[in-house]
């Protein structure tokens, strides 16, 4: 910013600018180091793990995936509509690389944003049930305006605590109409109810999730393994 303003007042003596055309100059500087710095925060506080691109992503490789609509989603109206995304797959198709890459750009447009891995989320609420503050925790994945859960279907967390289903829940349903949520998957929504521990209770939040959503599926090869065959092949 102040290599910035030094440039501007520099440019303002060679040119004679009028006082005006320099508070102007400046105020757009001001305007811009804001907006840039409310970015980088809305970032932060989204806790996204690395900061993937569209940019980068492999559409000819990946022949599953309708670009088309990948970019409509970068449009994100589908947060202005509070509508929910699924993208499912399986492991290495780059379900997590679009999801990433949308809350990104939804960080750039400032929207209040939030990444969590299911696993993650799931036993940061379950260790409340311990202290009574799950209605508190539950406003970290509630009040953000996108949501990301990744890798639903990642760990079988049945095996871990039955409570998970009804946990999955109050999140999904607390956010129903109210925010936009999307979610990873490598798993059939059938399965939802085994990888929860509870059908009954994830009939009812799978309504939830694909009603008003937008639903994706990629079918297509491995990048990881394509990736490790290239590099193999080079050996």
């Amino acid at each position: 910013m102040t290599s910035a303003l030094d440039e501007e007042l520099s440019r303002a003596l060679k040119e004679a600018s009028p006082p005006s055309e320099l508070l102007e100059r400046l105020l757009a500087l001001e305007v811009g180091a804001l907006t840039e710095r409310r970015i980088e925060r809305r970032i932060r506080e989204s806790k996204l793990p690395e900061r993937k691109l569209l940019a980068d992503f492999d559409f000819a490789f990946q022949e599953g995936v309708d670009k088309r609509q990948i970019v409509e989603l970068a449009t994100l109206d589908f947060a202005r509509r509070k509508q929910g995304v699924i993208i499912a797959g399986n492991s290495g198709t780059g379900k997590s690389h679009i999801a990433k890459a949308i809350l990104l750009i939804g960080c750039q447009k400032t929207f209040r944003c939030r990444y969590v891995t299911a696993t993650t989320m799931l036993r940061e609420l379950l260790a409340t049930l311990a202290d009574n503050s799950l209605e508190q925790k539950l406003k970290r994945f509630l009040t953000p305006e996108i949501l990301l859960i990744d890798e639903v279907g990642f760990d079988r967390l049945e095996q871990h605590d039955p409570r998970n289903a009804n946990l999955f829940h109050k999140v999904i349903d607390g956010r129903y109409c109210k925010g936009s949520t999307i979610i990873t998957t490598n798993i059939d929504f059938k399965e939802l109810g085994d990888y929860l521990g509870d059908p009954v209770i994830t009939a009812a939040t799978v309504d939830r999730m694909i009603h008003h959503s937008i639903i994706i599926t990629i079918e297509g090869p491995s990048w990881r393994l394509h990736e490790s065959q290239q590099l193999n092949a080079r050996k």
